[in-house]
């Protein structure tokens, strides 16, 4: 399919800024050891990553100013689900942060409601794709499972990072908890990159359900010109090349970052490294979600 940049900038800005938040919610019992400057800093890019991810995925609809219509569809449509859970998640988060910043008080009950609203955000996203028969590669569990756990691998390194700037170090613990992410994030991203080589793909005898009665094959194309379908639905990437660009985004998004993360742990530019690894790991993000349109393939091709 092809790959639209507001949705790609919109899954992973708002992916790794829900994660932050989500971690900031768990750490409400931990307060004392937070200063003030570092609950701004990371609740400030937490949201600032979240509004501008969801704010990007309205460049991708045919009338924008209409997106406020999708609220009202959270019965049937994950993605009306999405909108209305991304706005609840924002506003149980802002009185969570407002009251641990402003009346210095720590709720457990608004942290642990914060940080389960802004996974289940993230998940109502990956089963927006996940629950699209029509396209093979998308219509299985793992797919919200991986969007689920790169949030949380993403607000794990730049809570990591927030840590650093706000400390001066980097330490042990959250480093290997980050670690940890990065690698299980990533190992199940391979497992289902593995997975989509063995997903059955459509074919005309089954998009048209007459297999049944013969080899189904096209007698002439339904049009000579070019519309919205073939644009939208008719992307295609050369095996040859989605390999290295598999190997490109495992490079940046998990190696690269743990590599970085390493060199903070001893180095006294720890900050120095681990905005690098921030970076290396939003870019490698970039480009799996790239990898995620761009590899689908839609069964109405088959009457193509």
């Amino acid at each position: 399919m092809h790959p639209a940049y507001s949705v790609i900038f919109f899954t992973v800005a708002s992916g790794a800024g829900l994660g932050l938040i989500a971690f900031m919610g768990l750490g409400a019992l931990r307060i004392d050891e937070m200063s003030t400057g570092f609950l701004l800093t990371a609740f400030g890019i937490g949201f600032a990553l979240s509004v501008a991810g969801l704010l990007s995925s309205t460049f991708h609809l045919g009338h924008p100013e209409r997106a406020w219509r999708a609220f009202s569809q959270w019965r049937s449509s994950w993605l009306s689900r999405e909108g209305v859970l991304a706005v609840v998640a924002l506003i149980v988060a802002a009185i969570f942060a407002g009251m641990w910043l402003f009346l210095d008080l720590s709720s457990a009950f608004f942290g642990v409601a914060t940080a389960v609203l802004a996974m289940l955000t993230v998940w109502a996203t990956g089963m927006i794709y996940a629950q699209i028969k029509a396209v093979d590669l998308w219509h299985r569990w793992l797919t919200p499972v991986c969007y689920l756990l790169f949030s949380i691998a993403g607000g794990v390194v730049l809570f990591l990072f927030v840590h650093a700037l706000m400390t001066g170090k980097a330490g042990w613990e959250l480093s290997s908890v980050a670690m940890i992410a990065l690698l299980v994030a990533w190992a199940v991203k391979l497992f289902w990159w593995r997975g989509s080589e063995n997903t059955p793909t459509s074919t005309p005898d089954t998009a048209t359900g007459l297999g049944h009665l013969g080899k189904v094959r096209l007698l002439e194309r339904p049009h000579t010109g070019s519309n919205y379908l073939l644009k939208e639905m008719g992307f295609q990437i050369g095996r040859k090349h989605a390999k290295k660009l598999r190997m490109i985004s495992v490079m940046l998004g998990a190696i690269l970052p743990i590599l970085l993360i390493l060199l903070a742990i001893p180095a006294p530019l720890d900050v120095l490294w681990l905005g690098l690894a921030v970076l290396a790991h939003l870019s490698g993000m970039l480009v799996e979600r790239w990898l995620f349109f761009a590899e689908a393939r839609h069964s109405v091709m088959a009457f193509y």
